[in-house]
């Protein structure tokens, strides 16, 4: 059941609209997290009891320390180097595991920088990042992440606590905001084509802090997916649960009613003429090529792939999402 405080959240929710996005909103999708059901990934490992259940197969425990052998000790667990040093068996400890850590990687390059209705792709995506960030703080796991833009980007590392999901959340929220500067944008764009800094940078970042177990989260319209970024994928998926959050716009899917419009990228301005069937036609089948493409790439990794539009209300599309995965 829905309380009064979930429908105010909600109703905060409708407000976050446009083309930049304010800490205050991505605070707020605090409570929104606490509607979205938790959704288990299919492959476990026993012997853990956090909420995160990993592809890895295994004891799912972290070794803490070295001990005197004692009768009745799994043999298996005995340290040879140590025993072999000391003269004497000794056996290894482990504690097991009860956090998993969770990577947000969030796009805010100039592709994300659209929108025909309600919100641009950027605002969705930051909301779609804090809405998991808090989810995995409430579910006791570290939180951490990587933002980027055009050509620059801020690492956070995973950890379990309040501080390090506000760091992250100030970090999208600074890069969203330069995102929505227009002169910022337009230099970023042009540093852009000399120092790219797109999904094959972010990935390869994103190995070295993630240790097998992870969760990560993408989040992005994929417009810098390339070969390199999908053997990146592949690599991650093998020993992660890796979610694609696919970001996009109405206007990208179809073009509007037939009539003339004027459009610009922030540079040049131009007309569309959408009252061409034809030009109609081609223009949407190029888009569901696309997707399905996207779709069957992530679909030979058992990558979940998560499609967010722009003109309905982020933690509903989520909601809807776990409740058909679940």
């Amino acid at each position: 059941m829905t309380t009064p405080l979930q429908i105010d959240s909600l109703q905060q929710l409708y407000q976050s609209k446009g083309a930049v996005i304010t800490l205050q909103q991505l605070l707020v999708q605090r409570y929104a997290a606490k509607i979205v059901d938790y959704v288990p990934m299919n492959r476990s490992i026993a012997g853990i009891s956090g909420l995160h259940l990993s592809k890895l197969r295994g004891r799912g425990i972290d070794f803490e320390e070295f001990r005197p052998y004692q009768q009745g000790d799994d043999i298996r667990t005995i340290d040879w180097r140590v025993t072999a040093r000391t003269g004497k068996p000794f056996t290894k400890v482990f504690r097991e595991e009860r956090e998993r850590p969770v990577i947000i990687a969030v796009d805010q390059s100039s592709s994300m920088y659209f929108g025909s209705q309600v919100a641009f792709k950027s605002v969705i995506a930051a909301q779609a990042a804090a809405i998991f960030c808090w989810m995995a703080i409430d579910n006791g796991d570290r939180v951490g992440g990587l933002v980027f833009s055009d050509s620059d980007h801020s690492l956070i590392r995973p950890k379990r606590s309040r501080r390090s999901a506000l760091h992250l959340l100030n970090q999208i929220q600074g890069f969203n905001q330069r995102l929505a500067n227009h002169k910022l944008r337009e230099a970023s764009v042009d540093e852009a084509q000399t120092n790219p800094f797109g999904l094959r940078q972010t990935l390869a970042d994103i190995r070295r802090i993630t240790k097998p177990g992870s969760t990560l989260y993408i989040i992005s319209d994929f417009s810098t997916l390339d070969e390199v970024a999908m053997q990146y994928l592949n690599q991650l998926s093998r020993h992660n649960n890796v979610v694609c959050c696919f970001i996009y716009d109405a206007l990208e899917e179809h073009l509007p009613v037939p009539g003339y419009y004027s459009i610009t990228d922030g540079h040049s301005k131009g007309t569309l003429n959408s009252y061409s069937q034809k030009a109609r036609k081609d223009y949407e089948a190029n888009f569901t090529k696309r997707m399905e493409t996207l779709q069957g790439d992530f679909l030979k990794l058992q990558i979940p792939f998560l499609k967010l539009r722009t003109n309905q209300l982020v933690v509903e599309q989520i909601r809807q999402w776990t409740a058909q995965t679940l």
